[in-house]
């Protein structure tokens, strides 16, 4: 039997939180957030396939058999989708109100990391990435009869990711 090293923990969907840290050009300042809900961090290859006709006869047809085959193309990332409890801070509908004014300059679109943690407080997986801005901003519906928390969600563009931990 091979020896295969098996990971020393499995991350569970329910023992988590997100922390968000953005970097903006030209400033020492960092926003983080915590956030308990991520959802869409997915990238995906897309595929070509080359459709070629080959040289020999393929049973009667006089012409050659079709041959499929698949590369990879180019990489899309999805929009990330952050959800957290409503807090008093105002960074990140600042942040919206910049985009959304036209100041979509190197200062206003970030470069950040999601860090995933466990529930000792470690870190236990880091995405890094480029070319953040957000491109919805929203809370959740407001009923005061309701005891639910308040949800403030944000959902950004990317330009990419890596997985540096």
């Amino acid at each position: 039997m091979p020896n295969v090293d098996f990971p020393s923990e499995l991350l569970l969907a329910n023992r988590f939180y997100f922390e968000l840290s953005l970097k903006f050009k030209g400033g020492n300042e960092t926003v983080d957030a915590v956030f308990l809900e991520c959802q869409k961090f997915q990238k995906d290859q897309k595929i070509i396939e080359i459709v070629e006709v080959a040289k020999a006869q393929w049973a009667k047809a006089k012409l050659g058999q079709l041959v499929t085959t698949k590369i990879p193309g180019r990489s899309t990332v999805e929009n990330l989708v952050l959800k957290r409890g409503l807090t008093d801070s105002v960074a990140l509908w600042q942040w919206f109100t910049d985009i959304e004014s036209g100041k979509w300059d190197s200062d206003h679109v970030s470069a950040g990391s999601l860090n995933m943690f466990d529930q000792a407080g470690t870190v236990k997986a880091k995405f890094d990435f480029t070319g953040a801005w957000p491109t919805r901003y929203s809370t959740s519906d407001a009923n005061a009869q309701s005891s639910e928390i308040a949800i403030e969600e944000l959902e950004l563009a990317v330009d990419g990711f890596t997985r540096s931990q």
